[in-house]
Formats: C-alpha cells, sequence, structure tokens
C-alpha cells in the first residue's frame, strides 16, 4: 500500500514541478499572488517539486523529501484556498480538498519510519 502512495505522491509532484516549467498561467498566478521574486521563486518550487518526488518514487529519502512538500502544500492552502473561506466553507472545502488530500498523503509517507516498501 505504501508503494502505491508513494507513486501516487511522486506523479502529483513531478508532474506539477513539470508545469510550472511550462505553462505560464502558473507564473502569471504566482504573481498575482504578490510574493517576492514570483518568477525566480516559481522555479524553486518547481525545482523542489520535482526532486523530492523523484525521491519519493525512488524510495531514496523519501521521507526527508516530504517535509519541504509539506510546506509548499501549506503555503499554497494558505496563499490560495483560506481566502476563499470568507466566500463559504463549501466553497473553500471543494476548492481545497485536493491539497489537504496531498498533505495527509505526505504525513503519512513521512510517519512510515523506514517501513516503506
Amino acid at each position: 500500500m505504501t508503494t502505491l502512495v508513494r507513486w501516487a505522491v511522486a506523479y502529483v509532484f513531478i508532474t506539477s514541478g513539470a508545469m510550472k516549467f511550462l505553462s505560464p498561467d502558473l507564473a502569471n498566478t504566482f504573481i498575482q499572488l504578490r510574493l517576492p521574486f514570483p518568477k525566480q521563486l516559481i522555479m524553486v518550487v518547481a525545482v523542489v517539486e520535482i526532486v523530492c518526488g523523484i525521491l519519493i518514487l525512488m524510495n531514496k529519502g523519501a521521507r526527508l523529501a516530504t517535509i519541504p512538500l509539506m510546506g509548499i502544500m501549506v503555503a499554497a492552502l494558505m496563499l490560495t484556498k483560506i481566502p476563499l473561506y470568507s466566500e463559504g466553507f463549501m466553497k473553500f472545502a471543494f476548492a481545497a480538498r485536493l491539497d489537504i488530500v496531498m498533505l495527509l498523503l505526505l504525513f503519512v509517507l513521512y510517519n512510515q519510519r523506514g517501513k516503506m516498501k
């Protein structure tokens, strides 16, 4: 079961990181968030997602690789989903559903403690 979770998590982050390099729309999203150095930040996030995704896929340092990805997911929730709460709980819950699931799956992988197979 853990292998399937690792593959799913790796797939999501590797493709997400790749899309940050390929999609100008994602760069515009970062610019609209008014984060400092948005073009550089999106590249850093993309590299972290790809590298950590590959580590999780290969099961090499997978536990440690979950830590920066959890940080990315928390930041994504805080910056893009929590503001939707003012429009109603269900709007927030629907928009945040995949981010929350990924955060929980990362937590599951982090807590495997050498049991990953």
